[in-house]
């Protein structure tokens, strides 16, 4: 009877793993052509952005801006690069941010609000409402013209420096993330990632944000970067980014954090288009970034492990065990010509109709690992979604063979710790992960290290 009962509960357990595998889960959109992929500075497309002008784009994203350009008050980063660059120009790297808040006494979320400037005696200055803290500041700072010598930026007795507060006991790192590719991502429309919940099980199904298109006066777009999928467009992010984590004020967002030690005009028109206010960015460099994420390739796989058979029979498992109901394999890009981003972008066809793999469903889930930090606006209300704070986006994978600070606080080290660190929605998955052989969980990791 025993022996009957081990021989039922491992036909069981054969069961369990092979029925993801009679699920289809094919590419999500209508067929497509195969993305350019490489881990190089070649653009996707020379009839979309040639060759020059993608390495003229790639110069601009790494420029290190200084308190002239207005890098500042508080800031994270002197260049674009300087946060994504591993192993090329736009890719991931060791850099982290930093998020703090609180809970009211409702249990929602709060942004942390601090104070800078309250040393000697000084009342201080209120920053207030704000989740990210800037890890680096401009002042106190004195700079000199490296010709002249001149003082060109005085500001020996401010303090700018940002602490978290101790009452903001909510804190998290946030990980850099890849940029390559991401041009592809932008053009999946949003029809296609609205359907992939109905494919979900239940307990699994992935929660869509819906957030504005800065550039498109209101509009709404199914968010799809930044691990709260906070941004839908490229150039939202690029405005975004440029302020929140440089300092420098742009036509999308022309206020600073604080003016404290802020000698740059904000109110400075766009070179190019003079009736516009580019605050800090006149020759509007957000466009340049977003070109630039545009043409880049999707990131490529390491072919030679690709090809063995334990990375194979890893590929196997990973869709066996459900780890792809979540890091989708495929996904295919909107047609050349349809508009996007609130009317603000049309779809090349070097991005249009385009089959790429980022082993993502770009959707937020709760998998045990949120960080409580509700990030999103509901757009119905205008307030922070709080049932946003503990999910995170799903995670893409390509590139992943780049990255050894895993998951978005970069916590874990091993391939395997972080696959076991996922709980709640992803229980089924990672019980079925646990019941692998370890030659199995190896063969696994062996796939993963391919991507």
């Amino acid at each position: 009877m025993a022996r009957l009962l081990r021989c039922l509960v491992f036909f069981l357990f054969v069961t369990a793993l092979a029925l993801p595998m009679w699920m289809s889960r094919p590419a999500q959109g209508q067929g497509g052509t195969e993305a350019p992929t490489g881990m190089d500075t070649l653009t996707n497309d020379a009839t979309f952005v040639n060759q020059a002008t993608h390495d003229g784009d790639r110069g601009t994203f790494e420029e290190r801006d200084d308190v002239v350009k207005g890098l500042g008050p508080v800031y994270n980063a002197q260049s674009c690069a300087e946060c994504h660059q591993n192993p090329v120009t736009g890719g991931i790297s060791q850099i982290s941010e930093l998020r703090a808040g609180h809970n009211d006494g409702f249990g929602n979320f709060v942004p942390a609000t601090l104070k800078i400037n309250d040393g000697g005696g000084l009342p201080g200055i209120t920053i207030a409402n704000r989740s990210l803290i800037n890890q680096r500041a401009t002042c106190p700072g004195v700079v000199t013209d490296t010709t002249t010598h001149a003082i060109i930026y005085n500001h020996p007795n401010e303090q700018a420096q940002e602490r978290v507060p101790g009452a903001e006991n909510i804190r998290t790192r946030r990980m850099t993330t890849n940029l390559l590719g991401l041009g592809f991502v932008e053009a999946v429309s949003n029809t296609t990632l609205q359907n992939i919940p109905n494919g979900q099980p239940n307990g699994m199904k992935g929660q869509l944000a819906f957030v504005p298109v800065a550039e498109a006066n209101g509009a709404l777009r199914v968010g799809r970067f930044g691990w709260k999928d906070q941004d839908a467009s490229l150039l939202t992010f690029s405005g975004g980014a440029y302020l929140n984590e440089m300092g420098i004020t742009n036509r999308l967002n022309t206020s600073e954090v604080t003016t404290l030690c802020d000698d740059v005009p904000d109110n400075t028109p766009c070179t190019s288009h003079p009736s516009v206010i580019c605050g800090e960015d006149k020759d509007e460099d957000i466009d340049v970034f977003a070109r630039f994420m545009r043409a880049t390739k999707a990131p490529s796989r390491d072919a030679a492990l690709a090809a063995t058979s334990s990375a194979q029979a890893g590929a196997s498992l990973f869709h066996a065990i459900g780890c792809d109901i979540c890091h989708i394999a495929s996904l295919t890009t909107a047609p050349a010509g349809t508009l996007i981003n609130g009317g603000a972008f049309t779809v090349p066809a070097a991005l249009g109709n385009k089959t790429f793999h980022p082993y993502s469903d770009f959707l937020l889930h709760d998998v045990g690992t949120g960080d409580g930090i509700a990030q999103v606006n509901d757009p119905n209300t205008g307030q922070l979604d709080q049932t946003m704070k503990n999910k995170m986006r799903t995670a893409p994978l390509w590139g992943i063979r780049t990255r050894n600070e895993l998951m978005h606080d970069g916590e874990n080290y091993t391939r395997n710790e972080s696959i076991l660190r996922h709980a709640n929605e992803a229980n089924g998955v990672i019980n079925n992960y646990r019941s692998l052989s370890t030659a199995q969980k190896n063969q696994l990791i062996d796939f993963l290290n391919s991507l």
